[in-house]
């Protein structure tokens, strides 16, 4: 969860999480639609899928015990070797260093390393420095050091320099450097993309339709999307089976991703009747108390608050 998230952010969220799946048998057990229930709102869904596949991998292949050997940790869905290496440290005792966000700004800076961190040259100097400084004792001690210096001292902005234990060494502060350390990231121009959602309602429920995984919002449920263009009439009754009776524009919402925008345009389509029709897997029709409950976007769930506030 702390993977692209602040600790404040995720804290209810891992409380409530294990509260659900206090052990990995539980969490494999679980059906991934719980899963993502539990995820919605932290974003990054592929992280929630990742993590139920990697303890359904435990309980599968390793007899429910989770595996010591930072290699073994590390083959385990959406486990990388920074989070494998934390792990190991902190679970098992092993000699291993780490490179996460906190400790790429502590090295950049402490080492003088240029450039942004997330190009693999700078990334692998980073890694060297992290492994040069690891020392032989005490790396439980120093790995939670070296992350909460930089969560707390060597911060992003206006860094506390004077109250490092290290100041007098780091490259960045001898220097003046610690506002160019490390590179930012290189500006590139963010995209802009439009989508109509349709929020199908009838006899009190909505249409929800099940996301394809991977991609966007990969295995939530979310309103179906048209194009711009698209007959709404013969769009609903081919795809839906629904008669439309009425249709309202409701307000735009804007959603900002990491490598993307995204205006929705969502529009609250009434339906007078359903007819028989091939339907589509991976739709279901539910109450507006359901819908809100089930694992769905963020922006999803804004469109169908409006739709209760209008219901009430």
């Amino acid at each position: 969860m702390l993977q692209q998230t602040q600790v404040a952010t995720v804290i209810p969220y891992y409380l409530r999480f294990l509260s659900h799946f206090p052990t990995i048998t539980a969490l494999a057990a679980a059906p991934e639609d719980e899963v993502l229930r539990l995820w919605s709102g932290l974003g990054y869904y592929a992280r929630a899928r990742n993590l139920h596949r990697a303890a359904q991998t435990v309980v599968g292949s390793q007899g429910g015990r989770f595996p010591r050997q930072v290699e073994d940790i590390a083959a385990l869905p959406g486990i990388g070797r920074s989070t494998a290496a934390a792990i190991g440290v902190f679970a098992f005792g092993a000699r291993q260093a780490i490179l996460d966000g906190n400790v790429k700004r502590v090295l950049a800076r402490y080492s003088g390393v240029k450039g942004f961190p997330g190009e693999k040259r700078v990334a692998d100097r980073l890694w060297r420095e992290a492994e040069r400084l690891l020392p032989r004792r005490h790396v439980q001690a120093y790995t939670q050091g070296l992350m909460d210096l930089g969560a707390g001292v060597c911060t992003r902005a206006r860094p506390r320099c004077a109250s490092c234990p290290v100041h007098t060494d780091c490259v960045a502060f001898r220097r003046g450097a610690t506002d160019a350390l490390p590179g930012a990231r290189p500006r590139k121009r963010v995209p802009h993309k439009r989508t109509i959602m349709l929020a199908l309602t009838c006899a009190g429920e909505v249409l929800l339709e099940k996301r394809p995984a991977p991609g966007l919002w990969g295995g939530l449920w979310s309103l179906p999307e048209v194009a711009r263009r698209a007959d709404l009439q013969t769009q609903c009754l081919q795809r839906f089976g629904a008669r439309v009776l009425a249709v309202e524009k409701l307000p735009t919402l804007g959603h900002g991703f990491t490598h993307f925008t995204l205006d929705i345009r969502p529009l609250h389509v009434q339906v007078s009747a359903l007819v028989p029709h091939a339907a589509e897997p991976g739709q279901v029709w539910l109450s507006l108390a359901e819908a809100r409950r089930a694992a769905i976007p963020v922006p999803v769930r804004k469109i169908l608050a409006q739709l209760d506030t209008r219901e009430s």
